[in-house]
């Protein structure tokens, strides 16, 4: 349903992506990931047809993406990184606005969204908070029923609750057959809606994995805090990965040895143990910082 064959998008700083190839089959979320400056959202623009690539092709449900940009917007809905909004307008102007240059009919959907995400169509877009617009953002890209949905950053601004919610509208497109392509920075999100993810490092795919195996590979780490020195030697001794140490606090890293982990706990007198979260960067960095510009499908 998406495809993108060698893509190349060079900017006069030297910056942009480069040999980018991905495709993201019907009924599939796929999962973009990658610090900010990789390359995420300048490979989203290519596919919207708001850049014409240097070389290569983007493709939505076999349309070129440049040359037939107003069709596919048809059936796309689309979420910026950066929303920008006229101001003036409350929610529901807008949104009536946009219903009408698509010349929607049925609003049932836009009213479900409304709803579900306690969003205030009311309100002048110019008093509305972060959260509030990425809301908004949201109703306009999901009301008209799209086959295809390319999201940048989605959840940005969203407070957990909201973000949760998002998660579980994801999940419900994608019962529904529809085709998503999400970047996000939050590999917990990506962990619970994605088929495969690709993972974009200074504008080149480092890899493309199946989101399984992504979750079988992923090093956790925990903050132990036992009650001795004599708690710390039996760690120590163990062939647990220890990261470091500090009074009676102690790192530990997993890669899916948690009988391991389990066992040697259990020898110990525990007063504490919590997860440490990482980034999507670390992730990064942890699996595929060495791999520069490999992919893998």
């Amino acid at each position: 349903m998406i495809e993108l064959k060698n893509v190349t998008k060079v900017y006069k700083s030297g910056k942009g992506v480069f040999d980018v190839s991905f495709e993201v089959r019907q009924g599939e979320v796929f999962g973009f990931l990658g610090p900010n400056g990789a390359g995420k959202t300048t490979t989203i623009r290519n596919l919207l047809g708001f850049l014409l690539p240097d070389q290569g092709s983007c493709r939505v449900n076999g349309l070129d993406c440049w040359s037939n940009a107003a069709k596919i917007q048809e059936f796309v809905g689309y979420i910026p990184g950066e929303i920008a909004f006229i101001d003036n307008m409350t929610g529901v102007s807008f949104l009536n606005l946009i219903a009408k240059m698509r010349s929607m009919q049925d609003f049932t959907k836009k009213n479900e969204l409304i709803e579900i995400l306690d969003f205030n169509p009311k309100s002048k877009i110019k008093n509305m908070s972060k959260g509030m617009k990425q809301k908004l953002g949201i109703i306009t890209a999901f009301m008209h029923d799209p086959a295809v949905y390319i999201l940048d950053e989605p959840t940005s601004g969203l407070d957990p609750l909201m973000q949760t919610i998002f998660v579980d509208i994801i999940l419900e497109e994608k019962k529904r057959n529809k085709t998503i392509l999400m970047s996000s920075h939050s590999f917990e999100e990506i962990e619970r809606t994605c088929d495969r993810a690709g993972i974009i490092k200074e504008g080149r795919i480092a890899t493309i994995q199946d989101i399984h195996s992504l979750k079988t590979r992923q090093r956790k780490v925990f903050s132990v805090n036992v009650s001795s020195e004599k708690d710390l030697a039996i760690i120590k001794a163990s062939s647990l990965e220890v990261l470091a140490i500090k009074d009676s606090f102690i790192e530990i890293a997993i890669s899916g040895n948690y009988d391991e982990f389990f066992k040697v706990l259990s020898k110990c007198n525990v007063i504490s143990l919590d997860a440490v979260v990482q980034n999507i960067e670390q992730v990064f960095m942890q699996y595929y910082g060495n791999e520069g510009g490999k992919s893998h499908e």
